[in-house]
């Protein structure tokens, strides 16, 4: 049993450092290349909103109907998802910020604008709040089924890592162009995948015994609605901001593409 619980941990582990490929982006990253900054934030975008709706939603009615029906499943799975909307939604209107993020100025002089920076910083720490609670359940999930059968925590384990690099991206580009310290960005991102990995411990040594189907699902579902959220109200408004519409359409198409790849691939 050791060596399971061993083996279980290092897959999770894999897959939470993995968001750390993503994170390295920020060292390759040229910060007055605003249309690459634009495409970015929208591949993010696609991303996160992609997974929230094909899989984390889709995982949350599933665990959802199987404690309460399907109809009676659906509707507390939407109502979660909404309420993840509502409280981060809440969080986003008492946060501290300098100026409304929502109107659009001139942003030639984006380099030397402290307050243009504040945005670019404080959307970089929601999405990484947002895909560290995210990677939080999924760290579980890989430790349980690597557990209960090591082939399937393999196949698990390697399909997060794949769209964890991608989450990396989104968490350490605009927190670079914020700070202009590739190390920090770097950090922070690295950071949020390390999230999986504790999920694992603290789901081994806690929460296991509390943790149902009903609890899960609802965790994700609210989940799903946070990253929603956060790409429509920050992420690409600002993406257009800083680029072409264009720009940041193919950004978000592509990101969608990547996700739906990485997910295909181990169906």
């Amino acid at each position: 049993m050791g060596d399971n619980v061993l083996f279980a941990f290092g897959l999770t582990l894999f897959a939470g450092l993995s968001t750390g490929i993503g994170s390295a982006l920020a060292f390759y990253t040229k910060k007055t290349n605003k249309k690459f900054l634009s495409a970015a934030l929208g591949f993010s975008a696609g991303v996160m909103i992609y997974v929230s709706m094909v899989e984390i939603f889709v995982k949350a009615r599933a665990s959802l109907e199987v404690v309460y029906g399907p109809s009676k499943g659906y509707m507390i799975t939407t109502l979660a998802f909404f309420g993840g909307i509502a409280i981060i939604g809440i969080i986003d209107k008492f946060v501290p910020t300098f100026e409304n993020p929502h109107e659009l100025r001139d942003v030639s002089d984006m380099d030397d604008d402290h307050q243009e920076k504040q945005e670019l910083l404080r959307m970089g720490m929601f999405s990484a709040l947002a895909i560290a609670i995210h990677n939080f359940p999924e760290g579980l999930a890989t430790f349980t089924g690597a557990l209960q059968d090591p082939t399937l925590g393999v196949s698990i384990a390697v399909a997060i890592a794949i769209h964890n690099i991608p989450e990396g991206i989104a968490v350490s580009v605009p927190l670079y162009y914020a700070t202009g310290d590739k190390k920090k960005a770097f950090k922070l991102s690295f950071l949020s995948g390390l999230s999986e990995p504790v999920g694992a411990l603290l789901g081994y040594f806690i929460l296991m015994r509390y943790m149902t189907d009903a609890t899960f699902g609802i965790i994700f579902a609210g989940v799903a609605g946070i990253m929603v959220y956060i790409s429509l109200d920050e992420l690409l408004p600002t993406a257009e901001k800083y680029g072409e519409h264009h720009i940041a359409i193919w950004g978000l198409i592509l990101g969608m593409v990547v996700m739906a790849s990485s997910l295909v691939m181990f169906v």
